[in-house]
């Protein structure tokens, strides 16, 4: 005769009308039971039932919006032009540097996204992006945190989000390569929230046995930060309190040329004693994939390019400039004071909806692979928290030397075009700093090159290395 379930989780899923999460009890043996409770017990199931009354019971149930009469540009600190500009620039550095120096800053990588896209199988920070050297982008981002670490006598600690799914490559991926010589490396993993079905809010089971569970958003960070570790040890934010942390530098995996920790951006952040700051680029077109941030109602907002309306993604100043052209690439500072605020719950971000094809196991000897979307997934994204803050900064970076994303196989954002981005970086660096590049008739480096930070954190770095030096092909400048 079959065990019967806990009658306490029986008549808690009855509660909130998710019986059907046990629709293939009977058949389960003691380990897969095992595993179907513990998923189960992992659902707050208050919040969402919350979720599916507004997403799912709810007709027509809206996202959180705007009311676009009320948008406008926000202030955001320029690349420097003038003198002033660039003394101004310089003094953000200044003060960059000292809150380096004082040991006050821990980096945070997103990194639960894969390959797929790019046709590669594993974690997509694994992927050997160096034109010359093969590197991958976490070795990148380490020998980046290195070099911080070097230059300003302090140990900068990493904190790594991964997923569910990619967790164990991610932490091996490390381990096989001695953590890239970083002193203090922390992984923690991304929350999830379950798939309900999109007509009747049932939560869905991807077997008999495991819940249908997708990953709850980069907004999902701060609560991945708070979260106990593993074993109940101190969660991350604990830990970094512990370490004399104030100021997290977050970024996803994705973008190599990021400047991590830039000294300007911390500066100008700790000059307005912001909560919450970001790095923007300036919108190519009105159509371009970026979210854009704004005011709307005097508050600081980011709209989703999905969600900005043509009349005024297409709106110009005076000199025929996009008016809303602050284009958001998901690089910011978060006080940790800040986030300690979001997950305490006294403030919260927004979940949204997404509607996609989940196939699924209704009950016994059925399974259902969908043609068509037919299941709800709930995320937040890290961008909502920025009403939430009470001061913030907007510094506006080049695209050409911050940011070029590793998206696509082919075409924009792909292996080829990051590469080509890099070795155009590398070579103004270069030549500024006094050596010669045979370039092709067009003015192109017809040849990969590539820097180790190690080697050069940054084109000042190369001074005195360099002058002279002819580069006549595929070039590699190694650090140690």
């Amino acid at each position: 005769m079959a065990t019967p379930p806990d009658p306490a989780l029986v008549e808690r899923l009855e509660r909130f009308g998710q019986s059907g999460l046990l629709a293939h009890w009977d058949g389960l043996g003691p380990a897969d039971r095992a595993t179907l409770v513990e998923e189960i017990a992992s659902i707050d199931l208050e919040r969402l039932d919350r979720l599916i009354e507004r997403f799912v019971k709810t007709k027509d149930a809206a996202e959180a919006g705007f009311d676009p009469a009320t948008v406008e540009p926000i202030e955001v600190a320029r690349l420097p032009q003038t003198d002033g500009e660039r003394s101004g620039r310089r003094l953000a550095t200044d003060l960059g540097e000292s809150v380096l120096a004082a040991g006050e800053v821990g980096v945070l990588i997103v990194a639960g996204g894969s390959g797929t896209r790019l046709g590669f199988e594993g974690p997509k920070g694994t992927y050997p992006i160096g034109a010359v050297s093969g590197s991958s982008l976490f070795q990148i981002h380490a020998e980046k945190i290195r070099a911080l670490g070097r230059k300003y006598g302090r140990v900068v600690p990493l904190y790594i989000m991964t997923s569910p799914e990619n967790h164990e490559a991610t932490v091996a991926f490390f381990e096989s390569r001695d953590r890239f010589g970083l002193e203090h490396v922390r992984f923690f993993t991304q929350g999830q929230m379950p798939a309900v079905d999109a007509k009747t809010g049932a939560v869905l089971l991807s077997a008999p046995s495991r819940v249908a569970l997708a990953p709850d958003g980069h907004g999902g960070t701060f609560d991945a930060l708070a979260a106990p570790a593993p074993g109940g040890g101190p969660s991350c934010l604990e830990e970094m309190r512990s370490l004399g942390l104030r100021t997290l530098f977050y970024f996803q995996v994705d973008n190599p040329l990021v400047k991590i920790a830039d000294p300007a951006f911390l500066g100008l952040h700790r000059s307005v004693d912001a909560e919450m700051s970001f790095k923007v680029i300036e919108k190519l077109a009105p159509d371009e994939r970026v979210g854009v941030v704004v005011k709307a109602a005097g508050r600081p907002l980011v709209i989703e390019y999905s969600d900005l309306p043509p009349a005024l993604a297409e709106r110009r100043g005076p000199g025929g400039e996009l008016e809303l052209w602050a284009g958001s690439i998901a690089i910011h500072l978060l006080e940790l004071d800040f986030i300690d605020r979001i997950v305490s719950g006294s403030v919260e971000l927004p979940f949204h909806k997404a509607v996609k094809k989940v196939p699924h196991f209704p009950k016994p000897g059925s399974a259902v692979f969908p043609l068509w979307p037919n299941a709800i997934k709930f995320e937040r994204f890290i961008f909502d928290a920025l009403p939430l803050a009470e001061r913030w900064a907007m510094m506006e970076t080049d695209r050409a030397i911050e940011f070029e994303p590793l998206k696509n196989a082919e075409g924009p954002d792909s292996p080829a075009s990051v590469r080509a981005r890099m070795t155009e970086l590398f070579a103004g660096w270069l030549e500024a700093a006094g050596a010669r590049i045979a370039r092709d008739e067009t003015g192109n480096v017809p040849f990969p090159i590539e820097i180790s930070p190690l080697f050069a954190f940054s084109g000042s770095e190369l001074k005195g290395k360099v002058n002279g030096l002819e580069i006549t092909g595929p070039t590699y400048l190694a650090g140690e």
